[in-house]
């Protein structure tokens, strides 16, 4: 059993690693298309600055590292949420987990995100006083549905992986006049498959624990005439709640988590992101987090609500995060478990 956990950890270091070679050599800053998948959703791990990769978060985990949903102590946890973007962009959000025959083959989860972009109005050239002839409204849209699965291989090691169905639509647009007059008008729509693969060892070190991750992994994509990558992500983290180093501190009382990630993505030159979470009693988190560098971002700050009635498990996360030109964006997660 040892061995084959051996190998199973070779085999996916092997993987993250090639991953990160192979996109790291082929950088094209500023050229990834459907960047919505780089957008941070979740509450919590928005709170913390998108610094998750070494955390376990049940159905949350899908959005990050897969492998932090294989440990899940429920039978279910459900993750709903919202985050109203910049420009009256909107994200809407859902992932759920399951741990059927009690964890033993692993954890199977489910993740689904929507983004509405508005309403905007379309126009061809013509020659008028105005110069452009309205030709009525599109809506843009986009949308990502991802079939997950952890296994814990040991008390130390835990792997994840997300096979996610992208597509995106960018409304329709005229392409022709007809010979009546009528414009022709095709609509302008892609999709693909992409994948996530992620690790968590626990370092048998007090809580000190570290994660690797690589998201948005798929073939190019061809829009039209022109082809682009999706916006890939290879990200190293540690995490550990500090006051385990602090002698007669009470975990059930005090605990705070500091966490901190190192991302390499396709489009933007490296960033470091750092989070800390200090919880009391397990019922309330408070959050705060940075990231650097960065174009718009400031710091992030949220807050949390953990209750347990009648053996489910309730949680309300909020999080807000300062934009340096943008209106500032909020986050919200409800999640309960059983």
């Amino acid at each position: 059993m040892e061995k084959n956990i051996k190998q199973a950890t070779f085999i996916c270091f092997i993987i993250l690693m090639s991953a990160s070679i192979s996109f790291a050599q082929q950088q094209k800053l500023a050229q990834t298309g459907m960047k919505f998948l780089s957008l941070s959703l979740d509450a919590r791990g928005s709170g913390l600055s998108s610094s998750t990769t070494s955390l376990e978060d049940g159905a949350a985990s899908m959005f990050y590292n897969p492998a932090g949903m294989a440990r899940l102590d429920n039978f279910t946890s459900v993750s709903l949420g919202r985050v109203n973007y910049i420009a009256d962009i909107n994200y809407n959000y859902a992932s759920a987990t399951f741990s059927p025959f009690n964890g033993n083959y692993g954890i199977i989860g489910l993740s689904f995100e929507s983004v509405d972009y508005g309403t905007f109005q379309g126009t061809v050239r013509a020659d008028n006083t105005q110069g452009f002839v309205d030709v009525g409204t599109f809506s843009p849209t986009a949308m990502a549905f991802g079939i997950g699965y952890a296994k814990a291989l040991s008390e130390k090691f835990a792997v994840g992986g997300i096979v996610k169905y992208v597509a995106q639509s960018l409304g329709t647009s005229v392409v022709n006049v007809g010979s009546t007059g009528n414009y022709i008008t095709e609509e302008n729509k892609t999709n693909v498959l992409a994948f996530d693969f992620g690790i968590i060892y626990k370092t048998g070190f007090k809580s000190l624990a570290f994660g690797m991750d690589v998201k948005n992994f798929s073939r190019e994509v061809r829009y039209k005439t022109e082809s682009f990558q999706l916006p890939l992500l290879f990200k190293m983290g540690i995490s550990m709640n500090v006051f385990d180093l602090i002698p007669n501190v009470d975990p059930n009382m005090h605990s705070f988590l500091i966490s901190v990630d190192a991302s390499h993505p396709r489009d933007y030159p490296e960033q470091l992101s750092i989070g800390g979470e200090y919880t009391f009693m397990k019922l309330i988190s408070l959050r705060v987090g940075y990231i650097s560098p960065t174009d718009v971002e400031g710091i992030s700050a949220g807050l949390g609500i953990k209750h347990n009635f009648a053996g489910y498990n309730f949680a309300f996360d909020y999080s807000f995060t300062a934009y340096k030109v943008f209106s500032n964006v909020h986050r919200f997660t409800f999640t309960f478990a059983f």
